[in-house]
């Protein structure tokens, strides 16, 4: 009986020799994938072929996590995405199922994508087959008519060079060599792959585990060894009995001999002229290599080779992204009284390279914050780069002291002025802490949640702008300003979308489940981000993601008494005074006094542009509620000049005049008080208590 490892896929000794009993062992069984719910169905043949009964299968493809190596679920997954993305309605695959004694057995599967009118894929169907007999009919072969021609042999280098082209990193790489049923065809004992590291050959793989000789995993060049030997002559060695292989390499044969090595293949890995490596497969059961066998080991060794390059160069220009991803980032997250923050960033866990998520923390004066996130349009160190000087442009128009619809606006300008054609989305939230006033502004962005004290957790709505650049290149640059209160206790989520994305799901389901999940998420701010990202991770998915979540601190688990807002006006721009109507318009409504609030907006208005045509700077207006015998809204308006207002005559044809009249007549009272470095207008108005 021929002994199999874990990985060897050749037939088992008790299969029956009549092709046609053979063909019994063929079965197949058939799915449906319902994309709008995620929910998969397997027939109880298809439970059989993943070796699952019914009870133990939720029915989420996840579930089958355990039943798929790793290398076979990315390739399996690349095939789905390939076909739903690009309009495609069939796919087919070949893939392994590990059974529950860990011994693999390949399967196939062949599907149709059904889509809605639109085109949106709803469905997918399909079937599933043992295909361990169609994969092993060489064997069978072998076993009838003796080795196998030159063209089968040549297959193996056709089957190997397939599973590498899947493979994208080092350890990819080494999966599909202790596994792939090409090399299993070959016979091989065990396996040794060494890399060239400064002059050495590191070992970063053997099979079966524990075979490797002691001493040997990081050599020399000019040692005695036989990768050694490989690596300085580029040349393939090829041992063909116990005794060369002790006459040829004294110092490691008698590290050998419990193996019961009868032969060996030591293959150089030569990747544009230069050894990257060197593959060693030893055999127990043959002796001497015919000349075909020596060219297709060659020639599987030269497909190795340029599998490693490649995943050589994609770790490099992925360490080379993450690490310009990580500098453009904030290194630390500061601390900021009266709230409680946590951050999070993953990158995209099916291998693409980093992209332009970003999250930042901004503190501000007056007990004041500011926190955003965004994305930037792409995958690759452009959207970093990009994203970088992005985060640093937001961060110095919001410590400027810009509004935030300005801070929006300015960003979004200097993105379309940028030597670049991606644009980015973003939300930018300005809290209050000492009062629990939260302004947001949002790009093109998604909505960020609200989870309450009792946790319960809710979307809220921001009306929203175009994304940064696209609205400065169509001349949209107006922002809305949405402005809420966030209680002690409270927490405000902001995300990227890859937090939120489902294959087969709209983004409003998404965050649907995303309300769930923080619904019954911990209590503890790091320990829910951990939890938000663990699920991602877990449904896996082609975008990064990005998470900040801000919870305000305070004494007390009951809202204040009142709230309070500042906004600062500069002279000269346009939009500064239109901004400033409608954050106060949107605070006077969160208060719940929107029955007084064209009265205080056009008292404000008018406080507001006298203080900027009769003075030469800005002004600072600020919203206060009072708690006192009865609740009342106080508008404050600073500005610089020592100078106090007066009411003049307007005639029958004035335009001017009048402003002062106006607020004595809409508030309930008003009036002025001298500052050390100017004045400040003030007007009261009674507002109902707060339900």
């Amino acid at each position: 009986m021929v002994e199999r490892g874990a990985g060897d896929l050749s037939l088992p000794d008790d299969w029956p020799a009549d092709p046609e009993a053979i063909l019994s062992f063929n079965r197949m069984g058939s799915f449906d994938w319902d994309l709008d719910t995620g929910r998969l169905h397997l027939d109880r043949t298809a439970h059989e072929l993943f070796d699952l009964t019914p009870g133990e299968f939720d029915g989420l493809p996840a579930s089958l996590a355990p039943r798929v190596p790793r290398i076979d679920a990315q390739r399996l997954d690349a095939r789905v995405a390939e076909a739903m993305k690009n309009g495609g309605t069939d796919y087919g695959s070949y893939f392994r199922v590990r059974r529950r004694d860990g011994t693999p057995r390949w399967t196939h599967t062949q599907a149709h994508v059904r889509r809605d009118a639109s085109g949106r894929p709803r469905r997918i169907v399909g079937i599933v087959r043992d295909a361990t007999f169609e994969l092993n009919d060489r064997a069978v072969r072998a076993r009838r008519t003796g080795p196998e021609p030159v063209g089968r042999r040549t297959g193996v280098v056709r089957v190997a060079t397939e599973s590498l082209a899947h493979a994208r990193t080092v350890q990819d790489i080494i999966d599909v060599l202790k596994d792939s049923r090409g090399l299993t065809h070959l016979g091989a004992k065990s396996l040794v792959l060494g890399l060239v590291e400064a002059g050495r050959i590191r070992l970063v793989a053997e099979g079966p585990a524990g075979s490797f000789v002691p001493g040997t995993r990081v050599t020399r060049i000019d040692e005695p060894y036989p990768m050694s030997e490989v690596v300085r002559t580029l040349a393939p060695r090829f041992i063909e009995s116990p005794e060369e292989f002790a006459e040829s390499y004294p110092v490691l044969w008698p590290h050998l001999t419990d193996l019961r090595i009868t032969s060996a293949a030591y293959l150089p890995l030569i990747a544009q002229a230069r050894p990257i490596g060197a593959l060693g497969l030893l055999y127990h059961d043959r002796y001497g290599f015919s000349a075909e066998e020596r060219d297709v080991l060659v020639a599987l060794g030269s497909s190795i080779a340029q599998g490693l390059r490649r995943a050589m160069f994609y770790e490099q220009e992925k360490d080379l992204a993450t690490g310009l991803q990580k500098a453009m980032l904030p290194r630390t997250i500061p601390a900021v009284p009266g709230a409680d923050l946590a951050v999070r960033y993953r990158s995209a866990s099916l291998g693409r390279d980093v992209g332009g998520d970003w999250y930042d923390v901004i503190p501000l004066p007056g007990g004041r914050v500011g926190a955003m996130i965004g994305d930037v349009q792409g995958h690759d160190t452009h959207a970093a780069a990009v994203m970088g000087q992005l985060r640093i442009v937001l961060r110095a128009y919001a410590a400027e002291g810009h509004t935030p619809a300005t801070v929006m606006a300015r960003a979004s300008v200097f993105l379309h002025e940028l030597d670049t054609a991606r644009f980015a989305t973003c939300l930018y939230a300005e809290a209050d802490l000492s009062t629990g006033v939260v302004q947001l502004v949002r790009a093109g962005h998604l909505d960020p949640l609200v989870r309450h004290t009792d946790g319960t957790c809710r979307r809220q709505p921001v009306e929203g702008g175009m994304p940064l650049g696209l609205s400065a290149e169509f001349g949209r640059l107006d922002y809305p300003v949405t402005t809420i209160e966030l209680d002690p206790g409270q927490t405000l989520l902001l995300c990227t979308d890859g937090l939120v994305e489902q294959p087969g799901a709209d983004l409003d389901d998404g965050l649907l489940a995303l309300t769930a999940l923080v619904e019954d998420g911990p209590r503890d701010l790091q320990g829910l981000a951990d939890r938000l990202c663990a699920a991602a991770d877990e449904r896996g998915g082609d975008d990064d993601v990005a998470l900040l979540l801000l919870r305000r601190v305070g004494s007390g688990a009951s809202p204040q008494p009142g709230g309070r807002l500042q906004h600062r006006v500069t002279a000269g721009d346009p939009r500064a005074l239109r901004d400033a109507r409608r954050t106060i318009r949107s605070a006077v409504a969160a208060w719940g006094a929107r029955d007084r609030a064209d009265d205080i907006e056009l008292v404000a208005d008018e406080m507001i542009t006298n203080a900027l045509v009769h003075t030469d700077g800005p002004a600072v207006v600020t919203l206060r509620v009072l708690a006192g015998t009865e609740r009342r809204l106080r508008v404050d308006v600073e500005d610089p000049s020592s100078a106090l207002p007066r009411r003049r005559e307007a005639g029958d044809s004035g335009v001017s005049g009048r402003g002062l009249l106006l607020v004595g007549q809409l508030a309930d009272v008003w009036g002025v008080e001298a500052r050390g470095s100017g004045k400040c207008v003030w007007s009261e108005f009674v507002v109902p208590p707060r339900a």
